[in-house]
C-alpha cells in the first residue's frame, strides 16, 4: 500500500485514541451527577476517560487497596517469584488484623491461591497482611513494593502504607488512579481477573459473598471490588462489557453498599448507551512503506506500536479526517521502532490527536557503492527540492 492510498483509507477509518472533549456533540445528554465524592468513567481499551468528578482528589480508598495487593501478588506469580500452591505461614501480625476477615488461623499454612481469593472475594485484611509478608517479609516492605508499582504504572496521586486499607493519613489515592489500576489488572492477566467475577468463596467452614452486588444484578458486570471505612464511605471498582466494549466505573464516597451499587451503574449505563470504542488496527500492522536511502533495502514498512483504538460520543466518527507524513529523507540504518512518521487526527481545522509511526523492520546500512550512488541521488534531491 502506498502512502496515498493509506492516508485516503485512514481518512475513512481514523483509528486513533480520542478524547470525548474534543467533540461538539450535539443532542448529547449531560452524564450523570452521582451522589459520591468522586467518580471516574474509563473506557478501559482506550484508557479515556469520559465521565469524571473530583478525578484526581486525593481520597481514603479502604478496601480497594487490595486491587493493588492483588495485583502485585499476581505479577509475582507471572514472573516466577512465587506459585499459586505455596504455602503461606500465617503469622500472628495477620491473624490478629481487624476489620474484614477470610478467618484464617494463626500458624496454619494457607495456599497464595487461598489468599488471593480471599483477598478478592471475601476482602479479607487478614488474608492481605499474610501474602503481603510471604512476598515481602513485612506489611512495611510491601508498602514501598507498592508504592514502586504506583509510579510504574503512573497513579500519580496515590500512596500507600499498608495492604489493607486500613486509615492512616498517608495512605490515598483517587478514583482515577483506581480505574487506572483495573485497567492493568483487566488487560496483564484476563486468568486471575476471573478471580473478581466469584460470587463467593468458602474457607474454615464459612462461606462470605462478594460485596460487589451489581455481580447479582447486572450480567454484563465481571468485577472488580468494593471497600468500606467510616472515614471513606462506600466505594467501589466495576467494570462490565457489552457488544465488546468494556467500561471501567469508580465511586468514591457513597453513603451505603446499595447506593455505591446504583451510582456506579448509573455511569454504566450512560456510558454505554452514548459512546462507543472500535478497535481500527492492532500494533505492529502494516500500514505503509516509506522510502529509505542508502540502506540494504530501499523501504521500511511502518505502523503504530499500540492498537489503534478510539473511544467517542455515538455518531462522530464521520466527522474526523487523519493525514499521514513521513520524515524526510530517511537515511539508513534505521532501528527497529525507530519514529520515522505521524498520523494526525483532526475535526474540522484543530488537531484533536496525533500518533507516531515507527519502523516495523530494521534497514540496516548499505555497502559502500550504495551508499556512495544514494549520496549522490541525495545531492541532486536536494538541489531541485
Amino acid at each position: 500500500m502506498n502512502i496515498t492510498t493509506f492516508a485516503k483509507r485512514l481518512c475513512l477509518l481514523v483509528p486513533l485514541l480520542l478524547s470525548p472533549a474534543a467533540f461538539a456533540v450535539e443532542m448529547m445528554p449531560s452524564p450523570p451527577q452521582l451522589a459520591a465524592k468522586a467518580y471516574v468513567l474509563m473506557d478501559a481499551s482506550s484508557g479515556n476517560v469520559l465521565v469524571e468528578n473530583n478525578g484526581d482528589q486525593r481520597l481514603p480508598p479502604a478496601s480497594l487497596t487490595k486491587l493493588m495487593t492483588a495485583y502485585i501478588a499476581t505479577l509475582e506469580i507471572r514472573r516466577g517469584q512465587i506459585g499459586e500452591n505455596d504455602p503461606v505461614t500465617v503469622s500472628e501480625n495477620a491473624w490478629r488484623t481487624g476489620g474484614s476477615r477470610m478467618f484464617i488461623k494463626v500458624g496454619s499454612q494457607v495456599t497464595v491461591s487461598d489468599l488471593l481469593h480471599g483477598i478478592i472475594i471475601q476482602s479479607g485484611n487478614d488474608a492481605s497482611v499474610a501474602l503481603s509478608e510471604h512476598i515481602a517479609g513485612s506489611e512495611d516492605a510491601f508498602a514501598d513494593l507498592m508504592n514502586k508499582t504506583v509510579a510504574d504504572l503512573g497513579m500519580n496521586n496515590s500512596h500507600f502504607m499498608n495492604p489493607t486499607g486500613l486509615p492512616n493519613p498517608e495512605h490515598y489515592s483517587t478514583a482515577h488512579d483506581m480505574a487506572i489500576l483495573a485497567r492493568a489488572i483487566i488487560h496483564e492477566d484476563p486468568a486471575h481477573y476471573a478471580i473478581y467475577s466469584q460470587k463467593e468463596f468458602f474457607w474454615n467452614g464459612i462461606k462470605q459473598p462478594n460485596r460487589n452486588l451489581l455481580l447479582w444484578r447486572d450480567k454484563t458486570v465481571d468485577g472488580l471490588k468494593t471497600g468500606h471505612t467510616e472515614e471513606a464511605g462506600y466505594c467501589m471498582v466495576s467494570s462490565a462489557v457489552r457488544d465488546g466494549m468494556r467500561l471501567i466505573a469508580v465511586v468514591f464516597g457513597t453513603n451505603s453498599e446499595s447506593a455505591r451499587a446504583a451510582e456506579t451503574q448509573k455511569l454504566l449505563t450512560y456510558g454505554f448507551r452514548f459512546f462507543e470504542t472500535q478497535t481500527f488496527y492492532q500494533k505492529g500492522a502494516e500500514l505503509a512503506q516509506a522510502p529509505v536511502w542508502k540502506g540494504t533495502t530501499n523501504q521500511v514498512k511502518a505502523g503504530l506500536a499500540e492498537d489503534l483504538t478510539m473511544t467517542l460520543p455515538k455518531g462522530q466518527l464521520k466527522k474526523l479526517a487523519a493525514s499521514m507524513t513521513m520524515n524526510p529523507q530517511l537515511v539508513a540504518p534505521i532501528a527497529k521502532g525507530d519514529v520515522i512518521g505521524k498520523v494526525e487526527v483532526k475535526l474540522d481545522d484543530k488537531v484533536v490527536h496525533s500518533a507516531d509511526l515507527i519502523a516495523l523492520d530494521a534497514v540496516d546500512q548499505g555497502g559502500i557503492f550504495r551508499r556512495m550512488w544514494d549520496s549522490i541521488r541525495l545531492f541532486f534531491y536536494g538541489l531541485f527540492n
